[in-house]
């Protein structure tokens, strides 16, 4: 297998964008209830509204320009072909840094928050602050191959980027991560302390406590906020973790659908007031979209669910991470843990409460992102 590094650009072919535009043109919208809102799922008349912009205003083209305005690549690793953004920085003292996304996020996520970390004096910054940015798409998702073979659970992914950084030349570096991006950075933690010196986490995995003492005040809390995650919002876990090819299908084949399914998470897991346009464009969500249905990866990424629930790579314990860890709690992230349940899990040495965001912390608020991880580095540089 090679161990070369291959320059990628993307350039999705017109037949895409055409086949894309007639599948919308005959989307079939279902009915809904009169007087209700998003307590079903998203409401009928607003999904209209986006598969009417996606089809007639929103321009791939320029989306697909700024996407390559960035340093793009691909490697094989274990089989399998790692897409990643490489985005270094003016100043060769930079800290390398591996930044991985989740579902149902992509390197979409990070277009905002990436030259504020590579070029932070353009955004009113120190120099000192500066980032070489490492930004790959899970395997599955987007640009990364779909898995050939079972066993992509996120330890498996972990140990990909560990090799990818290493590929890179980058010897110490930070690593930093929410939703899916969080476990494997945790991992990346626990099994690199040698070269990842540091690791910053959104959405933090906790451990409760083996005696049975009273919950604190902010113990019951964040518990009472996971059993309403579980109750309400965690069925496309549930789906896709137990038959990921089945509705993989559906999102496949829909472009409506899969809109349905990602847009519908971006306003529930945001702290957006209610409305999802509170916090995001309509370009970044379709382009986020179109990352999943140009690359016909929505039943590879959901796969994810299914290969990790399978393989037990998420059942406790899961090893200490030792190295220094910088943590993240935006008030509406979907889990939240005490921070002495975090820290059953870490070392924690900064804990960061921040006063507006939710689950795509880095797409909601960048700045707020970046000066939270800024400072975080700056105790481990």
């Amino acid at each position: 297998m090679s161990d070369s590094i291959d320059p990628f650009h993307i350039a999705l072919g017109d037949a895409v964008l055409e086949d894309l535009r007639a599948r919308l043109e005959r989307t079939r919208f279902p009915d809904q209830i009169d007087g209700t809102g998003w307590e079903y799922g998203i409401p009928i008349d607003y999904l209209r509204e986006l598969v009417e912009y996606w089809h007639g205003t929103y321009d791939w083209r320029a989306q697909e320009a700024r996407l390559n305005s960035f340093s793009q690549f691909t490697t094989q690793i274990d089989g399998q072909t790692i897409h990643f953004v490489h985005a270094r920085s003016a100043h060769p003292d930079a800290v390398p840094l591996l930044l991985t996304h989740g579902w149902p996020g992509s390197i979409v996520e990070f277009l905002d928050v990436i030259p504020r970390l590579t070029d932070p004096e353009s955004f009113g910054g120190d120099a000192a602050d500066a980032f070489h940015v490492v930004a790959p798409s899970l395997p599955g998702y987007g640009f990364s191959e779909p898995p050939r073979t079972p066993g992509w659970d996120e330890l498996r992914i972990s140990n990909a980027f560990i090799t990818l950084m290493s590929r890179l030349g980058y010897t110490r570096y930070v690593a930093q991560g929410g939703d899916w991006g969080a476990q494997v950075t945790t991992r990346v933690g626990a099994l690199d302390p040698e070269h990842c010196v540091a690791i910053h986490v959104n959405m933090a995995l906790g451990a409760p406590p083996d005696s049975a003492s009273p919950l604190t005040e902010e113990e019951q809390s964040d518990l009472a906020a996971t059993g309403r995650f579980v109750k309400e919002e965690s069925g496309y876990a549930n789906e896709q973790g137990t038959k990921p090819q089945t509705v993989g299908v559906a999102l496949n084949d829909s472009p409506a659908g899969l809109l349905a399914w990602i847009v519908e998470k971006f306003r529930t897991w945001s702290d957006c007031d209610g409305h999802p346009e509170n916090c995001f464009t309509r370009e970044q969500m379709l382009t986020n979209v179109m990352l999943y249905w140009a690359t016909q990866t929505s039943a590879s990424s959901a796969r994810l669910y299914w290969e990790s629930r399978h393989s037990g790579s998420s059942a406790p314990p899961l090893p200490f991470v030792h190295v220094p860890t910088g943590v993240a709690r935006y008030p509406k992230e979907i889990l939240r843990w005490p921070r002495s349940w975090v820290e059953r899990q870490y070392n924690v040495v900064h804990w960061a409460v921040l006063a507006r965001g939710g689950h795509f912390a880095a797409m909601e608020q960048p700045d707020l992102f970046v000066e939270d991880l800024r400072s975080f580095v700056r105790t481990v540089r």
